[in-house]
């Protein structure tokens, strides 16, 4: 079974498209944790709604807004599958995602490729992987849990980029990994995400180089330092 968490935040306008692209896999055995984070909009509602037609929905509420990071490791306590996934509320999956990505899965890690598309739907990127060795949106990858678990991997909470930080703590603890040359999941290009905001940038430099400190070996500290050149361009030419 896979574990499909999905952080909420007033998302309405796009997550009836994200949770049904859910609802609809073609590998049809899931459960899928909804976990709002105290939405101001109707998101809470939409996915009430789609636990009321699909038993493998279930939604956890906040009482209090706690951010994307304390919403996924919220998801990670509850789940009970083989395997975890993450999806953005903004974004949606194609058909066969999980097919193609869990029928043949045997590592801790396996990696996938993204279409990045803009609100009016035009896609303007497609990732296929070459390599699963970059510090990117864990939403491209299914997790063994037992390996999250043993690790005791979590998001880092009250941080921007998470996915980054999480990704070096997945690497510094050296999975098994597979590839899978398959561009299924659907990222939205969203100025408003924590991908774009350019706060907190002190602190997320500060973690990254103590992770680059524990690096065991050469590849991983040229990875991370890697990581840290291309997020400092990023911000530069944010500014």
């Amino acid at each position: 079974m896979i574990s499909v968490i999905i952080p909420i935040y007033n998302a309405m306008p796009y997550l009836y498209q994200c949770l049904e692209s859910v609802r609809t896999q073609t590998y049809s055995d899931l459960e899928i944790i909804m976990i709002d984070d105290c939405s101001t909009d109707r998101s809470a509602e939409l996915a009430a709604q789609f636990c009321e037609k699909d038993n493998r929905f279930r939604l956890l509420r906040h009482t209090t807004n706690k951010g994307q990071s304390a919403a996924r490791n919220r998801g990670l306590a509850e789940a009970k599958g083989e395997w975890i996934s993450f999806i953005d509320a903004d974004d949606y999956i194609e058909p066969d995602f999980y097919s193609l990505m869990a029928d043949s899965a045997t590592a801790d890690v396996v990696q996938g490729g993204y279409k990045r598309f803009t609100n009016d739907g035009n896609v303007i990127k497609t990732y296929i992987p070459r390599t699963p060795f970059k510090l990117t949106s864990m939403c491209l990858r299914l997790i063994k849990r037992g390996f999250i678990e043993r690790n005791s991997l979590t998001f880092p909470e009250g941080q921007i980029y998470e996915d980054v930080l999480f990704s070096a703590d997945m690497w510094l603890a050296q999975p098994t990994y597979q590839i899978v040359k398959y561009a299924g999941y659907n990222y939205r290009q969203n100025p408003a995400s924590t991908t774009s905001a350019t706060r907190n940038t002190n602190l997320l430099f500060k973690q990254m180089n103590s992770k680059r400190r524990n690096a065991t070996t050469v590849f991983l500290f040229l990875l991370i330092s890697y990581t840290i050149l291309r997020l400092r361009m990023h911000f530069l030419l944010k500014r």
